[in-house]
């Protein structure tokens, strides 16, 4: 699937700001045999003062900048072409979950996909004995750690609601799943964090999701979004999975991967320091439209 991306980050300052620094990670991820990027632009307005590409411990491409004091606005834009290829009909070729530490125990890298770095708390989704215990309940049964990942999704599924006024960005997953409430990243959140508590190893990711206007109706500008779901490590053999509980859905061809990460914090799309002495305002619009794909108008 080929698709056109644009996205566009904009924020106002209701005073001229300090000097500030950011880490961007924006861009779409390049992935052998599954994400090829045809072509892409990450544009700045005002210019930085400095402009940097590295890669993070992750491997997530991150675009460093340096901003100037003075501005009343500030505004990211993304426009880019990527070829996404998922499969879907991968057989399950995940262990019981009783033999699945034994085989995080095989794994002898620290590298940045290894299952490790997914097994206990990272600074934004701790342990929690609620969300744990919710989990356990949920995956009763399930023979297989694949399974265990899907029947955890679709229970959160069923039982949160998404209300974008229920949480903010900083707002604790057990605070999110008591409330049974939140966005993409809480639901991404508490199921990582019920996934690690019962011993699968967990991570989030970051990207963007092409939404499907109803049969008749015309597609919306603005109204694809930047989305979040995670992903959990299977076994040697399976490997990573990636799941979104806010759609109860495996990953396909509508997700598009910008950054994998321990959780939120390692990968937000905008982070950084910036001085202010004001009110700060934002709005974000995605718009992806399938070249290939006679569904997207």
């Amino acid at each position: 699937m080929l698709y056109d991306i644009r996205l566009v980050i904009r924020y106002t300052f209701g005073q001229p700001t300090g000097a500030g620094r950011q880490h961007l990670r924006l861009l779409p991820a390049w992935l052998p045999t599954q994400q090829h990027i045809v072509e892409e632009t990450l544009g700045v307005t005002p210019a930085p003062s400095e402009r940097r590409e590295f890669l993070d411990f992750f491997g997530n491409r991150v675009i460093e900048i340096a901003l100037a004091p003075g501005q009343k606005e500030v505004k990211f834009e993304v426009k880019a072409k990527v070829h996404r290829l998922v499969r879907t009909d991968w057989f399950d070729l995940s262990p019981p979950l009783v033999r699945l530490p034994a085989e995080i125990e095989s794994q002898k890298s620290l590298g940045p996909h290894a299952p490790h770095h997914g097994r206990t708390a990272s600074p934004r989704v701790p342990m929690s004995d609620a969300i744990t215990a919710y989990a356990r309940t949920a995956i009763a049964g399930a023979e297989t750690v694949r399974q265990a990942v899907e029947a955890l999704g679709l229970a959160l599924h069923a039982d949160m609601t998404f209300d974008s006024e229920a949480t903010e960005v900083d707002t604790p997953p057990e605070q999110a799943f008591a409330g049974r409430g939140g966005v993409c990243q809480d639901f991404a959140q508490i199921m990582i964090a019920g996934l690690r508590g019962v011993g699968i190893p967990a991570g989030y990711v970051s990207g963007f999701l092409r939404t499907i206007p109803p049969p008749g109706k015309p597609r919306l500008e603005g109204a694809d979004a930047m989305h979040a779901w995670v992903r959990a490590w299977c076994g040697a053999e399976a490997g990573w999975m990636e799941y979104d509980p806010t759609n109860a859905c495996l990953v396909g061809l509508d997700h598009i991967v910008v950054a994998y990460g321990r959780d939120y914090g390692d990968i937000a799309p905008v982070a950084g320091v910036l001085r202010l002495g004001g009110s700060q305002t934002s709005k974000q619009a995605v718009d992806i439209t399938a070249l290939d794909d006679d569904t997207a108008d």
